[in-house]
């Protein structure tokens, strides 16, 4: 076990789970089913959840938060934008959401890979917000 690579990986699943919140509060006004807002609001709350425990590990090991990537925010944010200013639709909502989710998996073991030194704990925590994206792309598919 590595206790640097324990804090990179806490770090970047702390980043993911900030993303995601970031996301969902950026199209959730402009949702029009009620389910799709069911969906993406307990998804926002899943994800802040695991934010609060991925806090509380990495206060135990005396380490500073991380925010995502500047850059991987103003593009999410741009696309969000730009989609949505052309399509409002529910259906265009859930393929942008989709995307990130799919984004998000797919770092998220590429960091497990990367951290492959760090404790159990984290590699746990990493799985569960692997799960959380995997839950809300499959909850989606019926809103493509």
């Amino acid at each position: 076990m590595s206790e640097n690579d324990t804090v990179h990986l806490l770090k970047e699943c702390d980043a993911g789970t900030k993303m995601a919140v970031s996301t969902i509060n950026g199209v959730l006004e402009k949702v029009s089913d009620e389910g799709l807002k069911q969906l993406l609001t307990e998804s926002r709350s899943h994800h802040e959840d695991l934010g609060g425990e991925i806090h509380g590990l990495l206060n135990e090991h005396e380490a500073s938060e991380k925010d995502p990537a500047v850059m991987a925010k103003g593009m999410s944010w741009v696309k969000t934008n730009v989609k949505t200013a052309m399509d409002e639709s529910d259906a265009a909502i859930a393929d942008l959401v989709t995307d990130g989710c799919n984004m998000g998996v797919k770092s998220l073991h590429k960091y497990l890979n990367q951290y492959s030194d760090a404790d159990d704990t984290s590699k746990n925590i990493c799985r569960r917000l692997s799960s959380i994206e995997e839950e809300l792309c499959e909850g989606l598919r019926c809103y493509l």
